[in-house]
């Protein structure tokens, strides 16, 4: 029987650290020569798969491959593209393995987040029942945090260090103007569901920040926010607000919401930042600024969590392992040993247990007035983002980001429509 190659995609929105994973795969399966064949990366995530556009990892140097480890963004590419159900559009999977089966690809690495660990569970399914057995093994990667049974995803902890650091120099720079001039600056985050990422927001509390934080599990009051934030002013004369894209009405809706959706079937959110600002300036007249975090949270490498950095790595050189041993419909997962010291290890779960299901701040996290966090909460943060593991810079001051080479496979296949 020949050696199988392999596929890695990289899928949904990036990370600091995704780029670190592929790494982590690569690597590893360049150690098992002989034992699995050349990683090959679809360009632009799975819409590479479907549209044969393979690109060749074993033309990229060594040098460039080490060098995606302080990498930011999605080095081959990634998209939003939700695969329909089996039932709706079987051909999408069937096109998908016949790609492989074409290349000789055994071993798929799907590198993204709870629909990517959904679509990972179908190819596994429908490969076996077509005679062509795929390896499915699902690498977790969310900014959002919100994977189940997993301690922490890779790229949360960068992206909480991230909003920490910020929201507090810009708390700074608020306290040392708040006599003339502004009182109340506002930093949306993302979090659409799942406030992870607004609760790092909270870690302000130790530096004597007055801070408000929004989450999505808490159902947003108008009445009950003004008056928090008017409180903190009269009492420090300042205050900063840490909102969550995802916070809502306690009817549901987004108080961002547009009245349109995404490709996804997502609501598309306006900006919560500014809708809380108007709020603040009509019934309180405080001065504000407001700013939105954005793509800047999630591709901010310059000042990722080493511990990030060291677990996307460590589960991409792991999905490797665990392929050759045999396992499949899998997803890594970070197993918390200890909080102090920090110590983890790396487990998995069968993707039968983690396919569309969503994993909320657990509400003992949250604060009794709905807008802090607890010590429980700052107990599980403050490992993850400890330690700095900044890239190398160029004699310029610029970070050494590497682009890679990128060369396409020849296609076997005839095209298909997507």
């Amino acid at each position: 029987m020949s050696v199988k190659n392999a596929f890695y995609a990289q899928s949904g929105g990036v990370t600091a650290v995704i780029n670190a994973s592929a790494c982590g795969v690569i690597e590893a399966a360049r150690q098992q020569a002989g034992k699995i064949g050349t990683v090959y990366a679809g360009q632009n995530g799975i819409i590479g798969a479907l549209s044969e556009e393979l690109i060749d990892t074993s033309l990229e140097s060594a040098e460039n491959i080490a060098a995606l480890k302080h990498t930011p963004s999605g080095a081959f590419g990634s998209c939003r593209f939700k695969l329909k159900s089996l039932e709706d559009n079987k051909a999408e999977y069937e096109r998908l393995i016949a790609i492989f089966k074409a290349h000789n690809i055994g071993y798929f690495f799907y590198n993204g987040g709870g629909d990517s660990a959904d679509t990972c569970y179908k190819v596994s399914q429908l490969s076996e029942e077509m005679g062509f057995p795929v390896q499915a093994i699902h690498i977790p990667k969310t900014v959002d945090n919100d994977l189940p049974i997993t301690d922490n995803c890779p790229g949360f902890a960068s992206v909480a260090k991230y909003i920490a650091v910020s929201a507090l120099e810009a708390s700074f720079d608020v306290r040392s103007m708040a006599k003339t001039s502004t009182k109340v600056f506002i930093l949306e985050v993302m979090g659409r569901h799942a406030g992870w990422i607004a609760a790092a927001g909270g870690l302000l509390e130790d530096y004597d920040i007055p801070v408000v934080v929004l989450f999505p599990e808490v159902e947003f009051n108008q009445d009950k926010f003004l008056a928090a934030v008017k409180a903190k002013v009269e009492q420090h004369g300042f205050c900063t607000i840490v909102v969550s894209e995802g916070t809502h009405w306690p009817d549901g809706r987004f108080i961002a919401e547009q009245g349109t959706r995404d490709s996804f079937g997502h609501a598309q959110l306006g900006g919560a930042a500014p809708v809380v600002a108007n709020m603040i300036k009509e019934a309180l007249g405080y001065k504000f600024h407001w700013a939105v975090a954005d793509y800047l949270q999630r591709a901010a490498r310059h000042l990722a969590s080493e511990a990030d950095v060291e677990q996307a790595y460590a589960l991409g050189a792991k999905a490797v392992e665990f392929a050759l041993e045999g396992h499949s419909s899998i997803m890594l997962t970070v197993e918390r040993e200890s909080s102090q010291p920090y110590r983890w290890n790396i487990g998995m779960a069968p993707l039968s247990e983690v396919a569309n299901v969503e994993k909320m701040m657990p509400m003992d996290y949250i604060s009794d007035d709905g807008y802090g966090i607890t010590t429980a909460c700052k107990e599980y943060l403050y490992p993850l983002i400890k330690g700095e593991a900044y890239p190398p810079y160029r004699e310029n001051g610029m970070p050494n980001y590497v682009t890679l080479e990128s060369q396409l496979v020849p296609k076997k296949l005839e095209p298909f429509d997507l």
